[in-house]
C-alpha cells in the first residue's frame, strides 16, 4: 500500500482533529516518495531497542502511540537518542506515525479498552469531544427586529457587503402587537464586530439585537477519560484482581480512600490511560484508575474518599496494541502485514 494511502486510511480510522491541541500527531517522519508499506509495526513507545527490532523485521512504517518527536528538534545528529531515531528511520526508509490522544478519544480506542479491566459496565467520556466544525457556517448568530422597511433595506444592503456573512434570512414577526421583520444571520468572529458596529448606529435596532454563540456539537461516546458504572458493585479487592488480570500485571499501586477498605464496594470508576491527573481531577467516583498521578492529586483523591489505582504510565496503554492490530487489519482489508513490537515495555520495574 502506498504510504499516503495508508496515512489517509489511518486518519480515517481515528481523526487527528480529536487529538489534544498540545499534542504532536500524524505522520512525523516521511521517507522520500514513492514509499510502499508492506509491513506496519505497532509500538507504544519508540525506543532505540524497539527501532532496532523494527529494522530487523523490515518495517516500512512504525505506528508509535506516543510521538517520539514532541518538542521541536533543532538538528538531526547522532548525539541524542531521539535524533538517532530519526536518522535510523530515514536510513532504512521507515516512516513514523503517531496518533496518541486521538486514540484516547475515539470510542474504539485506548480508554475503551481500559474499561474492560473493570468488568461489565457502561461508560461515558469524562470530557466529551466536540465536532471539528460548526453545524452551520459562522461562529455566531445575530438576530434583530425592525419595523422601518426603508431603513431596514439600507441596513440589509450594508450587511450584505460585509465578508463572512451567511444564512441571512428575513421573516415577518409580531412584536408587542406590531408587525415587524425579524432578521437572522450567521457570521464569523471578525464579521460580528462589523455587524455590531453597523447596528449600533441605530439605538432601536441595537437594543433589539440578540447575539448567540454557536456551539460545536458533542460527538457521541468520544472524548478524554471514561466514567464507568459497573453493572453490579464489587469490592475494591475484586476490582484490583480484575485490573491486574486485564493488564497482565503482577502488582499495582493502591492508595485507599479515606474510610475505605479492600471490602468497600466500587460502583463508579473514573479512568484515564497514561497520566490521568488533569482528566480525573474533581470527578466523583469510588475509584480512580490511571497509569500515574502526582503525589498531591493522589492525596486530594484519598481525602475525598476516592481510592486510586496506579499501574505505571504505559501499562495502561500497551495492551491495546493487540486489539488495535486486529481492528486495523479489518480497516485496511488485510492489505498489509501488521505486527506488534515484542521489545516495547514500560521503563519502570520493581527491583
Amino acid at each position: 500500500m502506498n504510504l499516503r494511502e495508508l496515512v489517509a486510511a489511518l486518519n480515517d480510522f481515528a481523526s487527528l482533529s480529536l487529538a489534544e491541541s498540545w499534542d504532536n500527531v500524524g505522520l512525523l517522519v516521511e521517507p522520500s516518495p514513492p514509499h510502499t508499506v508492506n509491513t506496519l509495526f505497532l509500538t507504544n513507545d519508540l525506543t532505540e531497542e524497539v527501532m532496532e527490532e523494527a529494522v530487523q523485521k523490515k518495517a516500512d512504517l512504525i505506528l508509535s502511540y506516543h510521538p517520539p518527536i514532541f518538542t521541536p528538534l533543532k538538528r538531526v545528529t547522532w548525539k541524542t537518542w531521539k535524533e538517532r531515531l530519526v536518522v535510523r528511520a530515514l536510513e532504512h526508509r521507515i516512516g513514523i506515525y503517531s496518533p496518541h490522544t486521538a486514540y484516547d478519544a475515539i470510542p474504539h480506542g485506548v480508554n475503551n479498552w481500559l474499561t474492560k479491566g473493570l468488568g461489565a459496565c457502561t461508560s461515558i467520556p469524562l470530557h466529551p469531544s466536540t465536532a471539528p466544525s460548526y453545524p452551520a457556517e459562522g461562529t455566531h448568530r445575530v438576530e434583530f427586529c425592525a419595523d422601518n422597511t426603508e431603513h431596514l433595506d439600507t441596513v440589509l444592503s450594508k450587511i450584505k457587503d460585509i465578508q463572512e456573512i451567511s444564512c441571512l434570512t428575513t421573516l415577518p414577526a409580531r412584536v408587542e402587537g406590531e408587525e415587524q421583520t425579524r432578521v437572522s444571520l450567521n457570521c464569523s468572529q471578525k464579521a460580528l464586530l462589523e455587524v455590531v458596529a453597523l447596528l449600533s448606529q441605530n439605538s432601536l435596532l441595537y437594543h433589539k439585537t440578540e447575539i448567540l454563540l454557536l456551539q460545536k456539537p458533542l460527538l457521541p461516546h468520544t472524548g478524554m477519560g471514561r466514567l464507568c458504572t459497573l453493572s453490579e458493585p464489587v469490592s475494591l479487592s475484586h476490582i484490583i484482581e480484575r485490573i491486574k488480570s486485564h493488564l497482565k500485571l503482577p502488582h499495582i499501586r493502591l492508595a485507599m480512600g479515606m474510610g475505605k477498605t479492600l471490602e468497600s464496594p466500587v460502583k463508579k470508576a473514573a479512568l484515564c490511560a497514561g497520566s490521568g491527573s488533569s482528566v480525573l481531577k474533581g470527578m466523583e467516583a469510588d475509584l480512580y484508575l490511571t497509569g500515574e498521578m502526582s503525589h498531591h492529586d493522589v492525596l486530594d483523591a484519598v481525602a475525598n474518599g476516592i481510592s486510586v489505582i496506579l499501574c505505571e504510565h504505559s501499562n495502561t496503554e500497551r495492551g491495546f496494541l493487540s486489539e488495535l492490530r486486529d481492528m486495523l487489519a479489518i480497516h485496511l482489508q488485510n492489505k498489509i502485514n501488521i505486527i506488534v513490537s515484542e521489545k516495547d515495555r514500560d521503563p519502570l520495574q520493581v527491583a
